[in-house]
């Protein structure tokens, strides 16, 4: 399958995909970490925030004027990773909690 969008009709290069993967993934660290620190309730914030942004994230595939195939490719994508890594961060955070509500 090639992941051509129109925009410029370059095919999205495989390793573009785990790059921008890991990149994001590291933007969510940083987002359940600074959550962690100022929220009172960090976890639920954090799954409204990054449920929020995948959902965001999702709609450039479907407008980019891609074929079929690969708008649902790209969009399914976006889930696995957010499948992926939302309920990770979730149970990092609540496992934080759990270590520092008894300190503080």
């Amino acid at each position: 399958m090639d992941f051509e969008v129109p925009d410029g009709g370059e095919t999205i290069p495989l390793p573009g995909f785990a790059v921008v993967t890991g990149f994001f993934s590291v933007v969510g660290v940083a987002t359940a970490m600074a959550l962690l620190r100022w929220s009172t309730r960090p976890a639920q914030r954090f799954v409204w925030t990054a449920v929020s942004l995948t959902v965001t994230s999702s709609v450039p595939p479907l407008i980019a004027g891609a074929d079929t195939t690969t708008a649902i490719a790209l969009v399914g994508l976006h889930l696995l990773a957010a499948a992926v890594m939302i309920p990770a961060l979730v149970r990092g955070l609540r496992g934080a909690l759990a270590v520092l509500r008894p300190l503080g």
